[in-house]
């Protein structure tokens, strides 16, 4: 089903060419002055210098073409050179009609659909989420989303960090404070315990404790450095705690991945790649792509073009040791066995430079193929109101938990206010608003900005806000369901009928522009497109609501009309609302 806008050019196109003029003038806008006309097309503006023509005799020979069009109810030249349009009544209810008909609202997913993967999250095992994970979970699960709802086959890869030194410095300080434990003793050859000798709450104690540590006491530094060499040579009593960090930290993580309604299709981690290292980096050494420099192992990535230095990507340091670089490169060749059209990253913009060297890298190496794309999706800072990194109020690092409770509970107090509600739905109904307005209040900034996260906005019932979506469609729900139990819903059989008035209309061509905004979001990786699609279609909704008796219309065919509208609108919003990662309750 062709967009509503490639209608319109469609036969603006065609209009153009009748006229001896060049069809790629005919593309249309939507207009910025909605008081004057819907869409507006500039082809004849940029046509004048072409033809040695005025605009506006452009312009009207265009508009001759097309004045007997049904679909437009109305369409003038302006000058100096401007097409004004209007979409027929009638023509936009026959749309809407198609798109209730169709699947997924007439959205045309990708014919050859891609493989993808989805690298976001980022957590480190042993460490609690804290608010500086939020954007890329939130962000990357929104993204996962889009493309399979495009077609795509994805796979989103949580990709922990959970190898290195910081788990040298975590079998230190627990071997001594328990030394007696079996996993240090060289002479067990028994069968480890299945239960963890620490809970998550002693191990995300003991990692910052040994870190503290290790700076200020050389020898338990070389002790971790010593832990680390040993783990990585498969020592069998420092693998088994290695485990129990894995299953206490994941199971910890998936709880509050959880809360925030993500998932992750893998749990690999940097060690899932570690047996690929060494013969990638042979590789690249006999094929002559890697070289020493200054006792490093380097690949040189600098291209020709540069108009700023590109050092080169680092593969080993001078000690023999890997980086986060010989990670990175080593899961590109894991995943390169799968043969994936596209991998996206989703990282902080401070990575940017990070990940220009390790695609550039992958691509000169031929570690993957000149068909997958590698994308970055750089994100920017989440700010208090002091435009700072945003902290607690005591300054320090907020835990993720911790902010989604002080959500939950200012969601909590608002509902319950509503005496109709019982405490349980309350509290269910506050953690699915308190989960819109954390989703919402991010995701409605392009990722690459920064941005001001602020509690009392984001949890607000009035303007831009999650909250303020939910509203809308409970409000939608509740009137669609007092007309099924007065019996005077005719049902989804019924035509959407053309607009009665201006408020209906707009509602119209809002929800008809749906396709425009997701596959927008989908090709430049920008679901605040959808928000700003979602806020748009709410206000219209909103002010349809406000200038129509709805359940009152005596007319049972113009009545029927409008609940149908009613509920394509509510499906529309549930699935963009889905797309971002969020639900709407029955009732607010």
């Amino acid at each position: 089903m062709k967009k509503l806008l490639e209608e319109i050019d469609s036969r603006l196109s065609k209009a153009f060419e009748s006229c001896g003029y060049d069809p790629k003038y005919g593309v249309s806008t939507v207009s910025n002055r909605p008081d004057l006309c819907e869409f507006q097309c500039n082809g004849a503006m940029a046509a004048a210098k072409q033809y040695r023509k005025a605009p506006f005799m452009i312009a009207d020979d265009v508009v001759a073409q097309l004045a007997d069009q049904e679909c437009f109810s109305s369409i003038e030249s302006v000058k100096p050179g401007f097409i004004n349009i209007k979409i027929s009544e009638e023509y936009l209810a026959g749309y809407l009609n198609e798109m209730r008909e169709s699947d997924r609202f007439g959205i045309e997913g990708n014919v050859n659909p891609k493989k993808v993967f989805i690298d976001y999250g980022g957590p480190n095992v042993a460490k609690p989420l804290h608010v500086g994970h939020l954007r890329s979970a939130i962000i990357g699960e929104s993204i996962k989303r889009i493309f399979r709802f495009m077609g795509d086959e994805v796979t989103g890869d949580v990709h922990m960090g959970d190898w290195g030194l910081q788990m040298g410095l975590i079998i230190s300080e627990l071997k001594s404070r328990e030394p007696e434990l079996c996993y240090f003793d060289e002479s067990f050859d028994g069968e480890y315990p299945k239960e963890a000798p620490f809970t998550i709450s002693e191990l995300e104690e003991i990692y910052p404790a040994a870190s503290a540590r290790s700076k200020e006491d050389k020898e338990f530094y070389e002790e971790a450095l010593e832990a680390t060499k040993r783990l990585q040579e498969g020592d069998r009593g420092y693998r088994a705690i290695w485990n129990h960090i894995i299953d206490v930290s994941v199971t910890d993580l998936k709880k509050n991945y959880e809360k925030l309604n993500v998932d992750f299709d893998l749990w690999n981690g940097e060690s899932t790649v570690q047996n690929l290292i060494a013969p990638m980096v042979e590789r690249l050494k006999s094929e002559g792509f890697a070289h020493y420099d200054q006792g490093a192992l380097v690949v040189d990535v600098k291209e020709p073009e540069d108009t700023k230095e590109i050092p080169p990507c680092m593969i080993l340091k001078s000690n023999g040791s890997a980086l986060y670089n010989t990670t990175d490169l080593a899961t590109l060749v894991m995943r390169a066995e799968e043969d994936p059209d596209e991998v996206i990253y989703v990282v902080d913009n401070r990575q940017s430079l990070y990940f220009t060297q390790v695609f550039r890298c992958a691509k000169k190496t031929g570690i993957v193929s000149d068909k997958t794309r590698l994308r970055f999706l750089g994100f920017g800072t989440m700010n208090g109101k002091d435009g700072k990194p945003f902290k607690t109020r005591s300054g320090g690092v907020m835990r993720l938990e911790n902010l989604i409770r002080d959500i939950n509970d200012e969601m909590l107090a608002k509902i319950s206010a509503n005496e109709a509600i019982d405490q349980d739905e309350a509290v269910k109904t506050a953690e699915i608003i308190g989960l819109s307005a954390i989703k919402y209040g991010d995701l409605q900034n392009q990722a690459s900005k920064d941005y001001v996260f602020d509690i009392d906005r984001f949890t607000s019932f009035e303007g831009n806000s999650g909250p303020y979506l939910l509203y809308t469609i409970v409000r939608i729900k509740s009137i669609i369901k007092k007309a099924k139990d007065q019996g005077i819903f005719g049902g989804t059989g019924a035509k959407i009928l053309p607009a009665h008035g201006n408020g209906e209309k707009e509602l119209m061509l809002a929800l008809a522009k749906v396709s425009d905004y997701i596959e927008a979001a989908y090709k430049e990786l920008a679901p605040h497109k959808i928000c700003a699609f979602l806020y748009d279609t709410a206000n219209a909704f909103n002010r349809f609501y406000h200038e129509t008796k709805i359940l009152v219309e005596s007319d049972e065919a113009v009545r029927n009309s409008y609940l149908n509208l009613l509920v394509l609108t509510e499906d529309i919003m549930n699935t963009c609302i889905d797309l971002l990662g969020f639900s709407a309750p029955d009732r607010m």
